[in-house]
């Protein structure tokens, strides 16, 4: 397979789609799963991106004592409080039936901003998947290394999922050390495309968006200034903010990472190299989505 570079030039004959009727409804509904009393504005962060990116409806279920600051953050979103477990996160068995019926008529679920690695999140994220078509899912931070155990469970929602891992993330799902996956993230991104039949990106310095097919994009741009607390949770939420709108994975994968990279740019060259942060990211996305919808496609 051969090496397809990743920039926002080769996005444009990949347009996505646009409302015709200019409904909340036809732009989709995002359910953005996470948050805990340590970190609640992983979802806070999360749902912005995803209104950024275009999406008509938010949805935040998150622990109950972070719901009400949450809502007050971003009053354009629904903020549901779940029941909550000793360590502050949501606890998977009292909170679990209002899960499902808050994902149910949601174009995108993005499950795992600011959720702790382990069985409850597990049990949450297991608990939503696969979904019915054409719902698509996130599978970001804590969701994702229990993911191993369950690839058939991944499998099963036929393509319409996407995982972000950073290394030690992708290190715990193929049950490896973090050392092999640094050393050729590449062949860890095909490794768990196959295991679980989903896109890949596997975020980095360099980022690779692969699907299980073995086709694979490369992404070198961004800066080190993408690197703070936060910048992931901007960049699973401006990908599900895409899929909401009924873009497809893998296109929704190339965009985002595009989309994320070029805000950081962007900040780079007003802000600083260094000391930009996770919530000023979002805030570029619509700007860059009109200058490139505006210039003819080659």
């Amino acid at each position: 397979m051969t090496e397809n570079a990743l920039t926002l030039e080769s996005l444009r004959n990949l347009p996505l789609p646009m409302p015709e009727k200019g409904s909340k409804e036809e732009r989709g509904t995002v359910l953005v799963l996470g948050g805990s009393v340590e970190v609640p504005g992983a979802a806070l962060l999360a749902g912005n991106a995803a209104l950024r990116a275009g999406a008509g409806r938010i949805r935040i279920a998150t622990v109950g004592r972070a719901a009400m600051p949450l809502g007050l953050a971003l009053p354009e979103a629904r903020v549901v409080g779940l029941a909550e477990a000793e360590d502050g996160g949501i606890d998977p068995v009292r909170a679990g039936g209002r899960v499902t019926a808050l994902a149910q008529r949601c174009d995108a679920i993005l499950i795992g901003p600011g959720l702790s690695a382990g069985d409850g999140t597990s049990a949450l994220t297991l608990s939503l998947l696969p979904g019915e078509p054409p719902t698509t899912f996130v599978l970001d931070a804590g969701a994702i290394s229990g993911l191993g155990a369950h690839a058939e469970t991944v499998r099963s929602c036929g393509g319409r999922a996407v995982i972000t891992p950073h290394a030690g993330e992708m290190a715990q799902l193929l049950n490896v050390g973090r050392d092999e996956v640094e050393a050729d993230p590449l062949a860890a991104a095909r490794r768990a495309a196959d295991l679980l039949g989903c896109i890949v990106i596997m975020k980095g310095a360099r980022s690779w968006i692969v699907d299980p097919d073995g086709e694979r994009w490369l992404y070198a741009g961004g800066g080190v200034g993408l690197a703070t607390s936060g910048s992931g949770d901007a960049l699973s939420g401006i990908l599900a903010g895409l899929l909401a709108r009924r873009t497809g994975a893998l296109a929704a994968a190339l965009w985002a990472v595009c989309l994320h990279g070029e805000a950081g740019r962007r900040l780079s060259c007003r802000v600083g190299p260094l000391g930009f942060l996770a919530r000023e990211i979002a805030d570029e996305v619509p700007a860059i989505l009109r200058e490139v919808a505006s210039e003819p496609t080659s």
